[in-house]
């Protein structure tokens, strides 16, 4: 197995445990703090808004490329074994049935609503030390 095999067959995992932790969020057999945080990562991982902007450089990819995979990592290890199983086979059918991706308006929502959040610190932070 090739090098560019091995990095395909990781991001399709990634893509289909992101979508198995969608599944997830909604599961009665998941904790409810667990639910936030699935809520979160798939809100985040199905944004059409990145937290950090792809045109920065090096930043831009680094949540790409390790922010959100360690999330979903960490929220699959979380995850009980039934139900991480249960959500997993969901969002194989899914996948069989759609072959599209889900969007997440309220992530986009709540990234731009973070970037407000911190623009106004900002300008509050410059208009103190002027003032």
């Amino acid at each position: 197995m090739s090098v560019f095999d091995t990095i395909r067959q990781w991001a399709r995992r990634v893509r289909d445990d992101a979508l198995a932790l969608w599944f997830a969020a909604r599961h009665p057999g998941t904790p409810w703090w667990l639910k936030a945080l699935c809520a979160g990562v798939v809100a985040y991982a199905l944004s059409p808004i990145d937290l950090i902007p792809d045109f920065i450089p090096v930043l831009g990819y680094l949540d790409d490329a390790l922010l959100l995979p360690g999330l979903i990592w960490l929220a699959v290890r979380l995850l009980p074994p039934a139900v991480l199983a249960e959500c997993r086979g969901q969002a194989q059918e899914w996948l069989r049935q759609r072959r599209e991706r889900p969007r997440s308006r309220l992530g986009a929502v709540l990234i731009v609503a973070f970037w407000a959040v911190v623009l106004g610190l900002v300008v509050a932070w410059w208009l103190h030390r002027r003032g």
